[in-house]
């Protein structure tokens, strides 16, 4: 298995204040392949690709409980209320 190098940029909002770090990694080629068909249908590179599924995985492991469409359902709409495109609906 050949391995290829890739740089992500990750945030880190919550431990450094809103700033982006960028970090090397070392993933296979058949990762990488993969993660380049799936970022064609979204628009993302392959480093925004991998950090999707980065981002997703985390959210399953710390839900186990809740199915995949309801976490991606709140990321989008936790996206939306960061760019400032929602309103955060309040009770009562």
């Amino acid at each position: 298995m050949q391995l290829i190098d890739i740089e992500c940029q990750h945030s880190v909002t919550e431990i450094l204040g809103g700033t982006i770090m960028a970090t090397a990694v070392r993933i296979s080629e058949a990762l990488a392949g993969e993660a380049k068909k799936f970022g064609r249908i979204d628009h993302r590179s392959l480093a925004g690709q991998i950090e999707h599924w980065a981002r997703m995985g985390k959210c399953v492991e710390e839900n186990p409980d809740l199915p995949y469409s309801l976490i991606k359902e709140i990321l989008i709409g936790l996206d939306e209320l960061d760019q400032g495109e929602k309103t955060e609906y309040r009770f009562g």
